[in-house]
């Protein structure tokens, strides 16, 4: 007998499925809601009702009883049956000092920032500009920093967001032949801490502006490598560390236009040794209709950094015109693979 395949979502009509993918917001404005008002701190000891977190977190009991009850229907918490609320698995998840920063990538992916940057969106199609600069009259990164809080969201939201790509990373590159590895643009040297993790004979160079460095060392100490990392400030336009044997560029190329990129390839290019590899890691842009995530991510780049996800290709154009050759793409168990260039 032939195994049926199709999944719940396949025998739905087409009118449905649509339907269903422009409520997104939905589900992404409810699950904020909850990171932003702790409902998982404040249910960490015991189930409450409604009449008990409505004063803590200052908000309506009724209101809450019915943001409860959702977040209950999509798994996050659970219900009994005196309309007492606690948390799942998922619900633990969501808890401040849960493993994988999932509350701070939700405050930061979710949040206001985007929220009004995407409510831009046309205009960015429109004109090529950014929605974050139409919507708060900076870019993004710009918005961080002058907003510490949100600066720490960010930086724990790119660990969550891209949490498995570091191990996946050091799994699928080697790096054993390189005394040192100079991460541009690194923040809190999550990716670089894991490499060196891997690569015991390996040093490092953290590198990136000082309001993002200033928490590295934090992280660095706590993976026992405050010994084996330097950590340095500065900014890739104007010029980066030199010497390096590799130079990793992770999500970074990606938040630029090309005439940015080219600067900062250019700068890698005349710090790096003459032998030395430049690793751009990123999610590679597949060709053809095949489902991609990256495709995905590329509007986010669109309204937020004025930048873009890049296929191979295109890659290869980018990077000789910054002087460099690509000689291969190293895929890994993550959404990103390992751009390699050498000086040409």
């Amino acid at each position: 007998m032939e195994e049926n395949h199709e999944t719940k979502t396949d025998a739905l009509p087409p009118h449905v499925q649509l339907i269903q993918l422009a409520t997104g917001y939905w589900v992404s404005r409810i699950v904020y809601a909850a990171a932003k008002l702790g409902l998982a701190d404040h249910l960490a000891d015991q189930p409450k009702s409604a009449a008990e977190l409505a004063g803590p977190t200052g908000t309506d009991k009724p209101s809450l009883h019915r943001l409860l009850r959702t977040l209950a229907s999509l798994g996050i918490l659970s219900e009994d049956p005196d309309h007492r609320f606690a948390l799942t698995p998922l619900g633990e998840a969501l808890k401040t000092d849960a493993p994988g920063y999932a509350r701070s990538s939700i405050l930061s992916l979710a949040g206001d920032l985007r929220w009004r940057s995407w409510g831009e969106f046309l205009y960015c199609l429109e004109t090529g500009e950014t929605g974050v600069k139409k919507a708060f009259g900076m870019m993004g990164w710009e918005y961080v920093a002058q907003h510490p809080q949100e600066m720490t969201y960010f930086q724990e939201a790119m660990i969550g967001f891209h949490g498995r790509e570091p191990a996946a990373v050091a799994a699928a590159y080697d790096f054993s032949g390189f005394q040192t590895v100079v991460d541009i643009g690194g923040g809190t040297g999550n990716m670089l801490t894991t490499i060196l993790d891997h690569f015991p004979a390996t040093r490092g160079v953290l590198f990136d502006l000082p309001n993002v460095v200033r928490e590295a060392p934090a992280l660095i100490q706590t993976r026992g490598l405050t010994d084996r990392i330097t950590v340095e400030a500065g900014d890739f336009f104007t010029s980066v560390p030199t010497g390096g044997e590799a130079y990793l560029l992770s999500h970074v190329i990606h938040d630029w236009n090309d005439d940015q990129c080219l600067t900062i390839l250019g700068h890698c290019l005349r710090a790096m040794n003459p032998s030395g590899r430049l690793l751009i890691i990123e999610m590679v842009l597949q060709d053809g209709d095949v489902p991609d995530f990256g495709k995905v991510a590329d509007m986010e780049m669109l309204v937020m950094a004025g930048g873009q996800e890049r296929t191979e290709q295109e890659y290869g154009t980018l990077l000789g015109k910054a002087g460099f050759r690509l000689t291969c793409v190293v895929p890994t168990e993550s959404a990103v693979g390992v751009v390699e260039a050498i000086p040409v």
